[in-house]
């Protein structure tokens, strides 16, 4: 069992730097109640919605980029499939103590097939899931966001073989889901609580302060949320990410996502075989 990803997706340069604009642009949409005062734009409830349109732009414009850089029918047929399994594993555990069973495939598939598919499949997945169980709304967004980096930062981490491997794709999972919902609980913060709460989002504070706050409100009312999607993305990974790599790599083998294409010269056609000839007297 090999660490080296697959790279069933490429990114090129111009699509690297596309993604880097976008974390950046993700990084504003996220951390909106401390740049941005509810109200300023007619409604306490604009900011996330402009941010959240904005996000589902970015979002195509960097899968556009991906792909135009080189998406094979094989990686399309693999990310479909992927997206499919995806969106049906996260019913099974949404909703019941924080246990979240997406990020266990996602983590996996980014670290076997690169950065560009764990991106793309972070997309795909939360979408076709979104639309499965009716989880459609201006939440989705920053869940498909969320959820890319998760999926394209697993095929950025250093090489590592065997058991190795799989616990610091573990420990990377687990973190990963403390930080996701981190993220998410910015969106919605500022409506959440009675302005008078002491956890409470209170527009002026400096940042300090308000940061403070977040993390209080985090603590108390994430924190149990996000330790089992912690947890559950550890377990997986540590008993069946073994069996799981092992699948998804001889599957790359097989489809060999980036094989070189090369043309043969044709050959000339072979005359009528003649001996040697004999010139007569």
């Amino acid at each position: 069992m090999t660490g080296r990803a697959a790279t069933a997706i490429r990114i090129g340069p111009r699509a690297g730097v596309v993604i880097a604009l976008a974390a950046f642009l993700g990084i504003v949409a996220f951390f909106w109640p401390f740049l941005v005062v509810p109200g300023t734009f007619g409604s306490h409830y604009a900011p996330p919605l402009i941010f959240g349109v904005l996000l589902v732009v970015v979002l195509c414009v960097v899968i556009s980029e991906i792909a135009e850089g080189g998406i094979s029918s094989k990686a399309l047929a693999m990310l479909g499939v992927l997206s499919a399994v995806n969106a049906a594993l996260r019913p099974l555990g949404a909703g019941t103590a924080g246990i979240e069973t997406v990020f266990f495939l996602l983590v996996l598939a980014g670290r076997v097939y690169g950065p560009g598919f764990g991106f793309a499949l972070g997309c795909t997945s939360l979408f076709a899931s979104a639309l499965i169980t009716g989880g459609v709304g201006p939440w989705m967004p920053y869940q498909m966001f969320g959820c890319a980096f998760v999926g394209m930062l697993a095929g950025f981490l250093p090489r590592a073989t065997g058991r190795r491997e799989v616990l610091m794709l573990a420990g990377y999972g687990s973190l990963s889901g403390y930080l996701f919902g981190f993220l998410l609980n910015l969106s919605f913060w500022p409506f959440s609580l009675d302005p008078n709460s002491s956890i409470a989002y209170l527009p002026g504070l400096p940042f300090t302060e308000q940061f403070q706050r977040y993390l209080a409100f985090d603590l108390a009312t994430s924190l149990g949320w996000d330790t089992g999607r912690a947890v559950t993305t550890f377990v997986c990974v540590l008993l069946a990410g073994p069996a799981v790599l092992t699948t998804l790599r001889r599957a790359a083998r097989k489809a060999r996502f980036q094989a070189p294409v090369r043309f043969a010269k044709p050959r000339a056609p072979a005359g009528p075989a003649t001996g040697p000839q004999t010139e007569r007297a």
